[in-house]
């Protein structure tokens, strides 16, 4: 069994003092994937440079205190590619790809457009820069008998079941018609599978929740936080879990157990 965790740490950092490194010692995942580190190298401890028990691998921003995502793998793998080949988002750190044989797996942070018509704009551009991307990356899968999974904050909550309010957010960022039909297009046109979905189909399975008010304890949610895959690897799920026991940000870790054995 393959066990994978997405995670956007809102802050590395600030994760560790709220004790993930327990909670990584504890759950046995083979991967881990993280988003916005809010950390460049030299600001990382001894431990999250090399994690016990796992190879660690970063795509830091440009800009200090922002974004950039993260992958940890207890098997060493075969290359590790940074950025989708694009100067302006590759230098915020949003996408991290490790091989592992026929299995690759993606650490990807997707900006956000809540702050400013400008990010949102932004982040409709690198929804069309990263589109064929992820056609590339199922074409290379179909071509060579891989596996493809995508994990991390993609900031857009699919269905209405994904978010608590979904009537008064329906002309807010993370939901909005766009957003909406350009997931719709991945799973419908490109092939991609939402591999949470194929094993949990409840409502109100939420991973993030804002600050404000009183969201988290009243569990008002949003599902943004995904592991997208080809059909292959999606059909292998066997397990989800969303951990809300422990909070280390304002994201939940989503865990995915898949039948799958690493070469």
């Amino acid at each position: 069994m393959l066990r994978i965790v997405s995670l956007n740490l809102n802050g590395i950092r600030s994760a560790w003092n709220k004790g993930f490194p327990d909670w990584v010692a504890s759950h046995g995942a083979d991967i881990f994937c993280f988003q916005e580190l809010k950390a460049q190298i030299p600001d990382l401890s001894p431990d999250m440079v090399a994690p016990p028990g796992y190879h660690a691998y970063y795509h830091c921003a440009e800009k200090r205190g922002y974004s950039g995502v993260g992958l940890w793998s207890r098997h060493e793998p075969d290359r590790v590619v940074e950025g989708i080949g694009h100067p302006g988002f590759d230098a915020e750190g949003r996408y991290l790809r490790a091989d592992f044989g026929k299995l690759t797996v993606v650490s990807l942070y997707l900006p956000s457009g809540s702050s400013s018509e400008e990010r949102q704009q932004a982040k409709f551009a690198f929804m069309a820069e990263f589109a064929p991307v992820l056609a590339d990356l199922m074409a290379e899968a179909k071509r060579d008998g891989r596996e493809v999974v995508v994990c991390g904050d993609w900031n857009i909550a699919h269905k209405e079941i994904d978010l608590k309010n979904w009537k008064s957010n329906q002309k807010n960022s993370g939901f909005l018609p766009e957003e909406r039909a350009w997931l719709s297009n991945l799973f419908e046109q490109g092939g991609w599978v939402d591999a949470f979905r194929r094993v949990d189909d409840r409502a109100e399975r939420y991973t993030w929740w804002s600050n404000r008010g009183q969201a988290w304890a009243k569990n008002v949610g949003w599902r943004i936080d995904y592991q997208i895959a080809t059909p292959g690897l999606a059909d292998a799920a066997r397990h989800a879990e969303i951990w809300v026991d422990s909070r280390f940000s304002d994201h939940a870790p989503l865990t995915l157990d898949y039948d799958f054995t690493l070469a």
